[in-house]
């Protein structure tokens, strides 16, 4: 069963803003010039492998929500188990790769049922890959993005996953196969004119929220801009629009 997206939610609890760091010292310059304008902060591997998952403790004591993106894809013990540890950290959202299957979903939804804060998010296909990526790694000859997407999608459903990870363009599909309770997670938004980075399938966030994801994930074009609040603002003042 999907978990409630709250559609009707304030702009600053939709952006999460990814700490892509090596190091806590610029992960926190980040978090203290942002301060109360920022509620949400995604976590990946880089910033927890440099910092420990001390920092995550210190962001949640301080009423910050977590998106602890691990992309975990294990055997469903292991799965379970880094589940429970990201639920006693606190975090809000956790994913895992919905390629691994719908046992590891499974695992990792049962575990997250000690910690009723705790959200599960698919990874469906990254936001760096394109279609010919896919053939590549053996998907098979004519298909998209778009359709795996909408298949892993499936599967996390059936698996009890509260929502997925895909990109902008994969949203709307997504909202209208899903329904309106399930998350809807978005890497990969810029603002017209920046660069999307590695994204190959992006998107703005006006435009992501749009078409129905809950949240958009931004980075660089805040936390590397020369002002990192007025970026901010600029992103929180697209969802305004």
């Amino acid at each position: 069963m999907w978990g409630n997206h709250n559609g009707g939610m304030e702009p600053t609890s939709q952006i999460i803003v990814a700490l892509d760091y090596d190091n806590r010292a610029a992960a926190q310059d980040i978090v203290d010039k942002l301060g109360d304008r920022c509620h949400f902060y995604k976590v990946g591997l880089e910033l927890l492998t440099a910092a420990g998952p001390e920092f995550i403790k210190h962001l949640v004591a301080r009423g910050k929500e977590v998106f602890l993106d691990l992309k975990l894809f294990e055997i469903p013990n292991s799965v379970a188990g880094a589940v429970r540890a990201a639920g006693a950290l606190g975090v809000s959202m956790v994913t895992v790769h919905s390629m691994g299957g719908t046992g590891i979903m499974a695992a990792a939804v049962d575990a997250a049922r000690g910690f009723p804060a705790l959200r599960v998010l698919a990874l469906t296909v990254v936001t760096s890959m394109t279609d010919s990526d896919l053939v590549d790694i053996g998907i098979g000859d004519g298909v998209s993005t778009e359709s795996q997407v909408l298949r892993l999608a499936r599967l996390a459903e059936q698996a009890g996953c509260h929502g997925v990870i895909a990109s902008p363009q994969e949203v709307q599909a997504l909202r209208g196969r899903l329904g309106g309770d399930a998350l809807v997670v978005t890497p990969g938004v810029a603002l017209p004119g920046d660069s999307p980075g590695e994204h190959a399938r992006p998107g703005t966030p006006r435009a992501a929220i749009a078409a129905g994801a809950s949240h958009v994930v931004i980075g660089r074009a805040v936390t590397r801009a020369m002002d990192p609040v007025s970026a901010f603002l600029r992103v929180y003042g697209d969802l305004q629009l």
